[in-house]
């Protein structure tokens, strides 16, 4: 299951409300993002595929991911956050085939090495067929400040490499983060949850009994989803179920490193994109359309038109045929409070 949502918006201008990063192709592989988590995924789960993606990009998920069955293209009216989106799917894969595992990853993640991410996902359906909520952490490369993380625990008997969640923490500052580090006992929680259906509605239904039935309800009759959706609470599933169900003891983690990164930022992307880490001009497009003369940093000539820069170090560069950033690597993350400027001023047109 895949949920495609979210703008993406300090990847702006790239990424914008109709055509988001997911859609986008950011490692230059000539797949967008979502084409790519569907690659990864076909191995593993062959034609049992379900997108939850926004009603105006249906259209567009359709046309990239042509293999899909149309009806498991589920559109959501509204963005209610992940608890709504992975549970509607849940709730009708729960009708469809009650014995199935439910493996839900977001469709805007890169992952680099793919034989240890199926690794990964093989040891968590293995747990999740025992009863578990299971999710995969990711092992840190850096005191991160933009990422939760997750703390480990004992080892689940009977499974190897699995550990109980001792606790799923928020976004730490980066000291906080550097001790969790040091402790060895700390993963990136990068979303991924595997879980049986009928086991991730029934935790929900425990700490929000409407909203399961909700879900459910609407699963049995698919055609009251457009009225039903917009009195779902907005509610992330870390918040609703994963948090509430590490508490009890009755969520599992399968801690892994394949190569993780959700492209939060043109910081990371650059990152991303670079061959060895040394300074360099990046460019992400066509590179006869960049000069760049004692310059570091990324350039996207997404415009059509020739981009030059001298001097600058750490740069951001992105042009598009209706707006230009610049910016440097260190500021990235602002891209998002720039946005949110657009909008307060009306120019809605522009994100």
């Amino acid at each position: 299951m895949v949920p495609a949502g979210g703008a993406g918006t300090r990847l702006w201008p790239l990424s914008r409300s109709g055509h988001p990063k997911f859609l986008r192709d950011l490692t230059g592989g000539g797949r967008s993002l979502l084409q790519s988590t569907h690659d990864r995924l076909a191995p593993l789960a062959a034609d049992r595929f379900v997108v939850v993606t926004g009603t105006r990009h249906r259209d567009a998920v359709a046309a990239q991911l042509p293999d899909v069955d149309d009806t498991w293209i589920i559109a959501e009216p509204s963005a209610r956050d992940s608890m709504a989106a992975i549970g509607v799917a849940a709730a009708i894969l729960e009708r469809h085939d009650p014995d199935a595992v439910m493996g839900s990853f977001a469709a805007d993640h890169v992952i680099t090495r793919s034989e240890v991410f199926e690794a990964a996902v093989a040891s968590a359906v293995a747990a999740a067929r025992d009863g578990h909520l299971v999710t995969i952490g990711i092992e840190p490369t850096f005191p991160s400040s933009a990422f939760g993380y997750i703390q480990c625990g004992d080892t689940l008997e009977g499974h190897d490499g699995v550990c109980r969640v001792e606790a799923f923490v928020e976004k730490p500052s980066v000291d906080v983060a550097e001790g969790y580090l040091a402790t060895g006992a700390y993963r990136w929680n990068a979303g991924m949850f595997v879980v049986r259906p009928t086991v991730l509605l029934d935790l929900l239904a425990e700490g929000h009994p409407e909203f399961a039935a909700a879900l459910r309800a609407i699963a049995a009759a698919p055609e009251t989803l457009a009225e039903a959706w917009d009195a779902l609470p907005k509610i992330a599933l870390d918040h609703a179920v994963a948090e509430p169900a590490a508490d009890a003891g009755r969520v599992v983690v399968v801690p892994a490193a394949f190569g993780w990164d959700d492209v939060g930022d043109f910081d990371s992307l650059a990152t991303l994109l670079e061959d060895d880490g040394t300074a360099t001009t990046t460019v992400l497009g066509d590179a006869d359309l960049v000069t760049a003369v004692d310059t570091t940093g990324l350039v996207v000539p997404a415009g059509g038109k020739m981009v030059t820069v001298v001097g600058l170090d750490d740069v951001v560069v992105v042009d598009t045929p209706d707006a230009l950033l610049v910016t440097t690597r260190a500021h990235a993350q602002a891209v998002k409070k720039l946005v949110g400027a657009l909008k307060d001023a009306g120019r809605e047109d522009l994100t």
